[in-house]
């Protein structure tokens, strides 16, 4: 079994798919491992360290997955990628492929067997695996960060012998795991914190952090929430409710953070151009949902624009890759983890049980079609 590692190829791409300790462990479950020269540079990794660890190191990328079986990359291989890979070959990354399905055909048409990590169930024997949690719990805790660093002004409450400086008013929009870890992230520096979401589930976890839970807690609140545990899209008149209370609350606040994101669908807008507006000079808004459009009207990808009236928006891309070491490690693991699952022991072979629920639930493509239910044509 040859499991290849080639470097990512996105521009902004800082993190790898594999680490010296999951590159020793695979190696222990029989496979040959190869990785790309250079692919960890951005993570601090070396390749005299994966050397070290048992990988031969191949000096491109055509050379790294030639004959593969496993291919693992953090974002989706693109069109120039394909025409090397192993027909059959397992393709394990984030495949992010909503709004992208051109881009699936192609890797259908490469033969390939495509696995979205995004879509691995949230259930026990899966979290070792969910690699969205892994990487947006490091996402929140570095946006409060990047939000402290753009604050020309200190977090935490200080007396001293020339006056007191106040706390920071920290607001976070959206309290998944993301959310959860930008207020404990927060309250750590010293913050008064607030936050909101739709799901109702949420206050107590807010509460719990020592943050207050703001929302407008109607009936459709208490029932705003997937079997999955994910937000539903709320109604029109919801919205309304919603964002009246919270642009009295942003108009308030120092630092505003959103997190807010639907599976398949453009990230909800939040925080309006007039809300902006209503925020005082040199107040921060962090948009961790910018990749998606933004919970924010004004963010620009990839940009910190500084408004009319002095409010920086952060639209930092791939916030995860801004600590690209410690997101590698963890995304290493969550891929280790879940091929192991489809691994024979007796054979050191990757034999997938293309009846298993975490199969089931990420495999995209395969045998030249795409397969996930989500995308295959709806019937006329």
């Amino acid at each position: 079994m040859r499991v290849a590692v080639p470097a990512e190829t996105e521009a902004n791409e800082t993190r790898v798919a594999a680490t010296p300790e999951t590159v020793k462990k695979f190696i222990g479950f029989g496979a040959t491992m190869v990785v790309q020269s250079g692919a960890g540079i951005a993570s601090g990794i070396p390749d005299a360290d994966f050397a070290a660890a048992g990988a031969t190191i191949a000096g491109s990328a055509a050379e790294t997955v030639a004959d593969a079986d496993v291919i693992l990359k953090v974002r989706r291989p693109g069109p120039g990628e394909l025409p090397g890979l192993k027909r059959g070959a397992a393709v394990i990354a984030i495949m992010d492929p909503y709004g992208h399905e051109t881009e699936l055909s192609g890797i259908a048409n490469a033969g390939v067997s495509a696995f979205a990590m995004e879509f691995m169930p949230r259930i026990t024997r899966a979290q070792v695996m969910d690699v969205l949690s892994s990487q947006a719990n490091l996402a929140g805790y570095r946006a409060v960060i990047d939000g402290a660093a753009e604050y020309g002004r200190a977090m935490p409450m200080m007396m001293t012998a020339a006056g007191t400086v106040p706390a920071a008013r920290i607001f976070i929009m959206g309290v998944g795991v993301a959310g959860l870890q930008a207020i404990a992230t927060a309250r750590r520096l010293g913050a008064i914190v607030t936050a909101t979401d739709v799901r109702p589930a949420t206050k107590e976890q807010v509460e719990s952090l020592g943050a207050k839970f703001v929302a407008v807690e109607d009936d459709e609140f208490k029932q705003a929430e997937t079997s999955g545990g994910y937000a539903k899209e709320m109604s029109a008149e919801y919205k309304a409710k919603q964002a009246a209370l919270v642009a009295t609350h942003i108009a308030r606040q120092d630092i505003v953070i959103t997190t807010a994101l639907i599976p398949g669908r453009p990230a909800p807008k939040l925080v309006s151009a007039d809300m902006v507006r209503s925020m005082r000079p040199g107040s921060v808004i962090v948009d961790l949902a910018v990749e998606r459009g933004g919970n924010c009207e004004l963010a620009k990808p990839g940009e910190i624009f500084v408004t009319d009236n002095g409010v920086r928006i952060v639209g930092h891309l791939n916030v995860p890759g801004r600590l690209a070491a410690t997101a590698s490690s963890l995304y290493a693991k969550n891929l280790m983890a879940f091929v192991e699952t489809m691994i024979d022991k007796d054979t050191k072979t990757l034999s997938p049980n293309w009846d298993d629920e975490l199969v089931k639930a990420t495999l995209l493509t395969r045998d030249g079609a795409i397969v996930h239910p989500n995308f295959l044509p709806k019937p006329v």
